[in-house]
């Protein structure tokens, strides 16, 4: 399965690809993507659905 690194940069109002994007679990076990915009570097988050098991 692939996934798009594009994610929604809150202080560019656009959608952007995520520069270094990985994927990481969050405390309360959901994935998500984290990274960095690639026009202003404010960090960006996309939240992954879960994983069937």
């Amino acid at each position: 399965m692939s996934q798009s690194n594009e994610a929604y940069c809150v202080k560019c109002r656009a959608k952007r690809e995520m520069q270094n994007a990985q994927v990481v679990d969050q405390g309360n076990g959901r994935r998500a993507m984290k990274g960095k915009c690639p026009v202003c570097g404010t960090n960006m988050t996309k939240f992954l659905p879960s994983e069937k098991k």
